[in-house]
């Protein structure tokens, strides 16, 4: 969700800490070349289970987190598996069509300026 601004860290903290503690959450960490890239969850919001995730801007433009996100849509076979994400974040947008996610909703009144995508299959 780039185009949003960032959580104060106290509340990025909790907002984390509430993730991982989820036992019914897949956290995993994007590892490249022994370097920590980034991670992809899989998690519960607003009574649905989402996909997320995080790559440092010195990994940007080589696939990492395409294939990150299959890797962990190969991992857990739960269907059906959404994603929210900034319409003006394009990159993000064709990581998630790469994996199969097509547009559920765009700009829904409590949620303007998002994209929710939805992966069926």
């Amino acid at each position: 969700m780039a185009a949003f601004p960032p959580r104060e860290r106290d509340a990025f903290m909790e907002h984390w800490g509430s993730i991982l503690q989820d036992a019914s959450g897949v956290h995993r960490t994007i590892e490249l070349d022994g370097t920590v890239a980034g991670f992809v969850v899989l998690f519960g919001f607003e009574g649905r289970r989402e996909v997320g995730y995080w790559v440092g801007r010195e990994f940007w433009g080589r696939g990492i987190a395409t294939r990150a996100l299959a890797a962990l849509l190969d991992e857990v076979s739960e269907r059906p598996i959404y994603a929210g994400v900034a319409e003006t974040n394009v990159a993000s947008i064709r990581v998630l069509e790469k994996c199969g996610f097509t547009v559920a909703e765009a700009n829904a009144e409590e949620h303007p300026g998002e994209v929710l995508m939805l992966l069926l299959g």
